[in-house]
């Protein structure tokens, strides 16, 4: 079985390597709000639920940079469902220099390290972006 968070990397990824303008994936809460996080960093557009009951999608947006490039460009899945990784937040740190950004699973909801960090939350270190 395949992780449900990975493939929703895995398809913005491919589809901002093709050119697209929009990605589309299952819905379900914590991709949603994974992808709200996104796009109140600037990593996704806008952000749009589609379908009805068993055939719920959630179709984001793209943005690319100034040359054209994507605005993710690389990104790894952290917490696997086989091995969970957690940090306080002493231990969250920027990530590629501050060009990334890590998104963390706290008691508070999901949020970037920089906003968990300011709340002094830890939690589960979910996907790390660049």
């Amino acid at each position: 079985m395949t992780d449900p968070i990975a493939d929703m990397l895995v398809r913005i990824k491919n589809a901002q390597a093709a050119k697209k303008e929009t990605a589309s994936f299952e819905h379900s809460n914590i991709k949603m709000e994974i992808a709200k996080v996104l796009e109140r960093a600037g990593y996704l557009g806008s952000i749009e639920r589609k379908g009805r009951k068993g055939g719920k999608q959630i179709e984001v947006k793209l943005l690319y940079d100034e040359s054209g490039g994507p605005k993710i460009s690389g990104g790894k899945r952290v917490s696997k469902p086989s091995q969970r990784i957690y940090r306080g937040y002493r231990e969250i740190y920027a990530l590629k220099n501050g060009f990334g950004i890590a998104i963390y699973s706290t008691p508070r909801g999901i949020m970037t390290g920089r906003e968990a960090r300011k709340n002094k939350l830890g939690g589960e270190v979910l996907i790390e972006l660049w």
